[in-house]
């Protein structure tokens, strides 16, 4: 029955056998699939009728996606994208100022105006599929207005939309590669539509063939383009899918060349956390054309060793706020909301490449436990950084806790330029991808939620198929197939890894299966009118210990994770007091409609776990509640299960210098406080929350938790010759001290970017002192920035108004990683300077200066 087997290693180390199809037969065969695949990586003899999949020579299809508006979410999904039709994504387009009509490079034959950037095709990538999802008259004309303004920008060239510029005076083809995503929903829907607009495919058609024209030194130069070519990549490969243009094969090989090296072992180009996600997939995609196993290797690889270096945290991401830095990966750090939608779409465009089942577990992940938290129930306003683990939503600085400067923890329809527009098509394409063709013609179901598909089988035989469950707060789905004619295909049902033993019943009779988790079962029959299929996928609390992250530890209940349930304070703000950088407002907007919010704790949250080591499960118990009316799950007070759990307080597990849940420390951990009952909700639902916990031990195992020392205010008055806008002069008086000179985790001064220049920084005291000692740590970045101890450093005091060098006994020389000490003859003065002369091409900083008088 199984025509071959093939063995494949990913960096998982377990190797996955990949099974051709079966010969379709009229009874019922139920098998258990690994993997989808061809019989080998060249043979295209077995392809899709209905739906364009890999032409040749390209690696044939494992899955291949279905038009917009094929599937037809209900239950709580249908409401998360109603929700956002109505909220901040239905409405982008009447407030954001980069997507008001009036000069706006999108709309310009020639590519020139204000607003020309990622914005406008960021929001149309999902506002467009919402808009067919929902079949929204309105909402599709508003995007036609823009597809037609595309498709008449095309220049004589082939280059077509703004004409952006980079510094180094080359085009900028980033904001393209997002809009040619739109180009292809609006394809596609023609298509199914009975209408092909065959202009789509000619204005791409001209415009690689002006790409393949650029010579590679000016192509993909940059940062964002350069990291992000795979986009452009992805849509190389469906035109050629659609026009069988050979030309394009060599386009695609130039993409390939000019974009960032993704297939580095060991590390990672870039470790910004939107790139990470959206990039990692880029040697994959090129495997199509290349065919070499070790490209789409590479792209596990990174997976993988993004997540080995800051992902040890549960919800399926990785610590990145707004680059992952070492020393970073406590469960504190966040991801940007624009991570978690490139992710979930990079998870189902792996899936249709490789057909491994453990992207579809893994973009669950994160749809389910990691993005809902990251917006507002309404969707009226997000959160640009999300972490597993963060007590406290405000609009407070944290840097540099957290990388960036600002109030980027707080719920702002306008934190930022780019999650504002990019987060919408994060679940209009989660809805895309849960049903998808396969190559024999058949279907998949590759994740479940409530709705319904309409897709072509066997020989083009429309059928539709319901799924009824409330998955995946419970373990049953059912699919019930209706067609106007009985018709042989096989249908995919895949069985989650977290899934011990799947059950198959068809037709009221259960089926033997021999159903291994993380495989497909592929149902092979003669389907009939009214058929039904269920499928139980039986779940259990188990617990996850993070050995790299202090042996802490997550509760998950099947696909779900859980955290401990805050109370949750709103705070309405101002959003024009909260905006980050220039205006965001389209002009007579009434902003009042849009406020910000800061959520604060009203209840306790630093708690560590008590378990029963001999029997998990015994340490929790599981309550159901009724489901929420309104079909929203997602808020700690409709969640539809929670988990009991005993629990101890750790007093000194605090707010720590920078606004922050502090960073754990060593399980298990000693706690002289009472046991309490705490509840758990699912993480999905928590927009504050403890995700990753500590574990309560005894006796002499049992670690103490020391609190985090609290920087002091300084009593000087400190000033500078010049300091970073994303530094501070109170930094170094704060009396935290720095373990090393690259310390990130404490706030620094620095002169950037002032490079080889000659520079100061000043204490005045609040009355005359004795001073004789001085102490300075520098901060210096080698290896990740350009600043560096500087080439020499002098002490002055002010004498009169005239400052004056100090004679100094013992200058110490300038070293890194260690206090730098002087001592001089003992003077009265009111203040005292540092002067230095920094490194010629190099920047310099202070973490750390303290002044004596040789009797402290």
């Amino acid at each position: 029955m199984i025509a071959s087997r093939i063995a494949v290693v990913f960096s998982t180390g377990i190797a996955v056998v990949l099974l051709a199809p079966s010969l379709l037969r009229a009874d019922t065969s139920v098998v258990d699939a690994p993997f989808f695949t061809t019989d080998s990586p060249n043979n295209a003899s077995v392809s899709n009728v209905s739906y364009v999949g890999n032409r040749a020579p390209l690696a044939p299809s494992r899955f291949i996606s279905l038009p917009p508006g094929s599937v037809k979410p209900a239950g709580w999904l249908r409401e998360m994208l109603d929700r956002q039709r109505k909220g901040l994504t239905g409405n982008l387009g009447k407030i954001s100022a980069w997507l008001q009509k009036e000069d706006n490079a999108w709309l310009s034959k020639d590519g020139r105006g204000q607003y020309g950037w990622e914005e406008l095709p960021y929001w149309l990538k999902g506002y467009i599929e919402l808009a067919y999802l929902f079949d929204d008259a309105d909402m599709i004309a508003e995007s036609q207005i823009w597809i037609e303004g595309t498709l008449a920008s095309q220049r004589p060239n082939g280059d077509f939309g703004p004409q952006q510029r980079l510094g180094d005076g080359n085009r900028d083809y980033w904001a393209n590669m997002v809009m040619l995503f739109c180009l292809q929903s609006y394809y596609e829907h023609s298509v199914a539509a009975g209408q092909p607009d065959d202009r789509v495919l000619d204005l791409m058609t001209r415009y690689f063939e002006y790409q393949l024209t650029v010579p590679d030194d000016q192509m993909l130069t940059g940062y964002w383009q350069r990291m992000r070519g795979g986009d452009n990549l992805q849509s190389i490969y469906w035109l050629y899918n659609r026009t069988g243009n050979a030309e394009l094969l060599k386009v695609a090989e130039k993409i390939h060349r000019c974009t960032a090296d993704w297939r580095l072992k060991g590390t990672l180009p870039n470790w910004h956390n939107v790139n990470i996600a959206e990039c990692f997939r880029e040697p994959a995609t090129y495997y199509l054309q290349s065919l070499d196993p070790n490209d789409l290797q590479a792209a596990y690889n990174n997976f993988h060793e993004i997540r080995k270096r800051f992902g040890q945290v549960p919800g399926g991401m990785f610590g990145g706020d707004e680059n992952s830095r070492p020393g970073f990966d406590d469960p504190r750090q966040a991801t940007e909301t624009c991570g978690f939608v490139e992710q979930m779409l990079s998870d189902a465009i792996m899936m249709q490449i490789s057909g491994d089942p453990f992207w579809a577990d893994h973009c669950e992940d994160v749809a389910f436990n990691s993005y809902p938290a990251a917006v507002m129930p309404d969707f009226r306003a997000l959160r640009y950084l999300t972490a597993p683990n963060m007590v406290l939503s405000d609009a407070e600085n944290h840097s540099p806790g957290i990388e960036n400067r600002g109030p980027f923890l707080m719920m702002n329809p306008f934190s930022s330029r780019c999650c504002q527009h990019n987060h919408s098509h994060g679940w209009p394409y989660f809805a895309k991808h849960l049903w998808m063709a396969t190559p024999d013609n058949g279907v998949c179901a590759s994740m479940y939620s409530a709705g319904e598909v309409n897709v072509k089988v066997a020989e083009g035989v429309p059928v539709r198929f319901t799924e009824t469950t409330k998955y995946p707060f419970e373990d049953t789905i059912v699919f019930e197939f209706h067609s106007e004619q009985s018709t042989t295909f096989p249908l995919y049902l895949r069985v989650p890894s977290w899934c011990k033993d799947a059950h198959l019943t068809i037709n009221g009779k259960q089926e033997e299966t021999s159903a291994s988790r993380g495989r497909y079962l592929r149902v092979n029959r003669q389907w009939n009118d009214g058929d039904t299929v269920t499928l139980q996928l039986p779940m259990s609390v188990s617990l996850r210990t993070w050995k790299r992250n202090h042996d802490s530890v997550s509760v998950d209940y099947g696909p779900l994770t859980f955290s401990l349930k805050i109370g949750e304070q709103y705070v309405k703000k101002s959003s024009v007091e909260t905006a980050i950088g220039d205006s965001h407002w389209q002009a007579g907007v009434d902003t009042s409609q849009w406020p910000s919010f800061e959520i604060h704790p009203t209840t306790s949250w630093n708690y560590g776990l008590v378990l029963d080591k001999d029997n998990v499960e015994k340490s929790f118990k599981f309550e159901h509640h009724e489901w929420p009316e309104d079909d929203f799950p997602f808020t700690i007070d409709s969640a539809p299960i929670t988990l009991s759990a005993r629990a101890k307080p750790i007093p000194q597990w605090t707010i720590d210098q920078h606004g922050l849940c502090a960073v754990l420390q060593d399980s298990p951990v000693r706690s002289d406080q009472p046991t309490e009952t705490v509840t758990l909700v699912p993480m999905g639902a928590a927009r504050l929350r403890i995700s990753a916990f500590p574990v309560i031990g005894e006796g002499a195992d049992a670690e103490t938790w020391v609190e985090p020392p609290k920087p002091h205010k300084s009593t000087f008055e400190i000033s500078a010759s010049h300091v970073y806008q994303g530094d501070s002069c109170d930094a170094i008086d704060d009396g935290l001290v720095p373990n090393q000179s690259a310390d990130r985790s404490i706030p620094r001064f620095t002169w950037w970017d002032h490079r080889g220049t000659s520079e100061w920084v000043q204490y005045v005291f609040p009355e005359q002192r004795r001073v004789s000692q001085v102490e300075v740590y520098w901060f210096d970045d080698t290896g990740i920035g350009e600043c560096r101890i500087p080439e020499s450093w002098t002490v002055l005091v002010r004498d009169g108004e005239q400052w004056k060098p100090v004679n100094a006994s013992d200058m110490s020389p300038v070293v890194a990683d260690q206090w730098n000490r002087t001592s001089f003859e003992p003077v009265e003065t009111t203040a005292i300077r540092i002067q230095v002369k920094l490194q010629p091409g190099f920047s310099g900083g202070v973490l750390e200066w303290r002044v004596g008088n040789g009797q402290e």
